[in-house]
């Protein structure tokens, strides 16, 4: 490893940045963990398709009072405490969630864990912003979506291990628990690892500045930058804030003009428009999904595995890309691929046959929506999953970063819980060719917002952000 006099140690960037980016593969993993247990949960709970939404969507509820509050909290206690206990909340849920005797207990267990997926989508992001160089901070934030598609692509590993090994989903493994409780037990590996390591990485420095423990701000960016860089840094992050009160929420609205800031508008509706294009649905139901058009139970986990594996490929080529050519025009390209292919697969769905009051599709039109559904899942991928997370932890100036983060980061939430819970529900009321079309026209309209309200920040330093 570098000497900290000698310059800056990219070793130890990287050390701690694979740390921080656990709290993505996480919040991945909680949030994936759900596909292929539904069927699990209306059999032990007795569920209608309502009663599976709010079960499956549940977790969101946690999620958005998590990111809310997390961004708050952080300001107070700082960013590495908060992880460490979402790493707490994510063992508490998985243990309790897979040990549920009821509908009402296992929907308490996913909002606790909500709770810490909604802490680490926040903070990971921002803490990775808060300790990387600016010349490749895009790229090492982007690490992050990498490690929450990871995350879900592990979740739908271990599920589909676990439902071949004990024959499906209602399955009896070991000590006479069927196979979907441990597909939530499972989770308590990662959850402990990713608290075990967050002991080993140093607070934001920015934090530090803004407590006043400017030496032991200047210990730790000596260590990420070079001793000579340090003290520089340490000034700049100084003068970049404001020095009459600590960070508040009422600093998101401009004193000036008495409105919310418009750097707050475009960061709520990155947020949400990342939720409206429906991606979570693949996510959530691509199970169900796939069976409900014809594929078996087997063949439509492997169809999990395969959308997650592409996207893990589509968010590397993020890494690469995200720092030569920008982020906005990443999110414009996203945009428009998202609105042709969720439009192809809602004709593919609209020509599908009813057949025992179920949809399904011909071999043909069966291909064209998985190849299409996976081009979505590439195009999201490559633009607003990793982008949206980069440029909220980038994109706000320091004295309202946390605020900023919190608003924005429950707004994502609030639409992702009303986009789960309601596509059972439309999917079976206006169908699935209505349901996917409404995604694609959000996919559409986002082009036009990114155009409009998103400003690029692409090797601009955290202390150089205005808004």
């Amino acid at each position: 490893m570098t000497k900290a006099a000698d310059g800056p140690s990219l070793g130890f960037v990287i050390l701690i940045v694979a740390v921080a980016t656990i709290g993505g593969f996480m919040f991945g993993y909680d949030s994936g963990v759900i596909n292929g247990t539904q069927d699990g949960l209306e059999h032990a709970f007795g569920l209608s398709k309502l009663g599976t939404g709010l079960n499956v969507g549940a977790i969101l509820i946690g999620c958005a009072v998590g990111a809310f509050l997390a961004g708050r909290l952080a300001d107070l206690i700082g960013r590495r405490t908060v992880m460490l206990i979402a790493a707490l909340l994510f063992i508490a849920s998985a243990l309790a969630a897979g040990a549920a005797s009821s509908s009402a207990f296992f929907i308490l267990a996913r909002i606790v864990g909500g709770l810490g997926v909604g802490a680490a989508s926040v903070l990971s992001p921002v803490y990775i912003s808060e300790v990387t160089p600016a010349a490749i901070r895009g790229r090492l934030s982007t690490i992050q979506q990498i490690m929450i598609i990871t995350g879900l692509t592990g979740a739908f590993v271990a599920n589909y291990v676990l439902a071949h090994t004990a024959g499906g989903s209602l399955g009896i493994l070991w000590f006479g628990y069927p196979a979907w409780r441990w597909m939530f037990w499972m989770q308590v590996i990662p959850a402990g690892i990713y608290f075990l390591a967050l002991l080993a990485i140093p607070e934001s420095p920015r934090f530090l500045v803004v407590k006043g423990r400017e030496e032991q701000a200047s210990g730790v960016l000596a260590r990420l930058l070079g001793a000579s860089e340090a003290r520089r840094k340490v000034g700049e992050i100084r003068a970049s804030l404001v020095a009459d009160h600590r960070p508040r929420l009422s600093d998101l609205i401009d004193k000036a003009s008495g409105k919310v800031r418009p750097i707050v508008w475009a960061g709520i509706g990155l947020a949400v428009f990342q939720q409206l294009v429906g991606i979570n649905i693949v996510f959530y139901y691509g199970a169900v999904l796939w069976q409900s058009v014809g594929f078996s139970e087997n063949d439509a986990l492997l169809i999990n595995i395969l959308s997650g594996s592409v996207s893990i490929l589509a968010c590397i080529a993020t890494v690469f890309l995200i720092d030569r050519i920008g982020r906005k025009p990443l999110l414009l390209i996203g945009s428009a691929g998202m609105a042709v292919t969720l439009a192809v697969v809602a004709g593919c769905f609209s020509i599908a046959a009813l057949v025992d009051g179920t949809l399904k599709l011909s071999d043909q039109t069966g291909t064209v929506a998985l190849v299409a559904a996976n081009l979505y899942v590439i195009f999201f991928n490559l633009s607003w999953g990793p982008v949206m997370w980069v440029m909220l932890g980038e994109m706000f100036p320091n004295q309202i970063r946390g605020s900023g983060l919190a608003v924005s980061g429950f707004a994502q939430w609030i639409a992702n819980f009303g986009i789960s819970v309601s596509f059972p529900a439309l999917a079976a009321g206006v169908g699935l060719t209505a349901t996917y079309g409404f995604y694609a026209l959000a996919a559409f309209v986002s082009f036009f917002f990114v155009r409009a309200l998103v400003h690029e920040t692409r090797g601009r330093e955290l202390e150089d952000m205005v808004g």
